[in-house]
């Protein structure tokens, strides 16, 4: 069981603890900021086949993550943006899974979306970077998690990819790729 968990959550569950400071802010854009290019470096030189192999059993395949990424950075992007320019604006939920199993998740070259991740972090990075104080206490409204401030958002994302290259690192380490 223990293992289990581990496969699925190799850095451990997001948690958001302790004060919310100017570099815990700059830290969380920074990794978003990284994250297309340490992506685009831990799925480097894979073949299909490797590209086509599940992470874990029961999960989802490298390409899929990439794209599972590309979709997930660019629903959490809209949010911010909403965050910022409505009040508290309840966002909509999708179902990753269901995402994941188009065939725009299983047969796009990975390329793809890398490329829109290196797009999207950029303008990202460049919005985050301009926020003042009071935008980053603005909130979305999640239909299942309540009331979540910016900030907050932010630093899930920016654990969020963390998260998703430490799933291909080990997949790597363990298949010895």
């Amino acid at each position: 069981m223990e293992q289990a968990r581990d496969a699925r959550f190799p850095i451990g569950k997001f948690r958001l603890e302790g004060e919310v400071t100017l570099e815990r802010r700059r830290e969380w854009i920074a990794r978003i900021a990284a994250a297309p290019a340490r992506f685009r470096a831990a799925v480097a030189d894979l073949t299909d086949e490797q590209l086509d192999t599940a992470y874990r059993e029961g999960g989802w395949t490298v390409r899929q993550l990439i794209h599972h990424l590309a979709d997930s950075h660019m629903n959490a992007y809209v949010r911010v943006k909403l965050a910022l320019t409505e009040e508290s604006p309840t966002v909509k939920t999708y179902d990753e899974a269901l995402w994941a199993s188009l065939p725009d998740s299983t047969i796009t070259p990975p390329a793809v979306s890398l490329t829109i991740l290196e797009a999207l972090h950029a303008r990202w990075v460049d919005l985050l970077e301009s926020l003042d104080d009071a935008q980053w206490h603005r909130t979305i409204r999640h239909p299942e998690w309540g009331e979540i401030p910016l900030e907050s958002v932010v630093a899930q994302y920016a654990w969020h990819g963390d998260h998703h290259i430490a799933h291909v690192a080990a997949l790597r380490d363990r298949m010895r790729w």
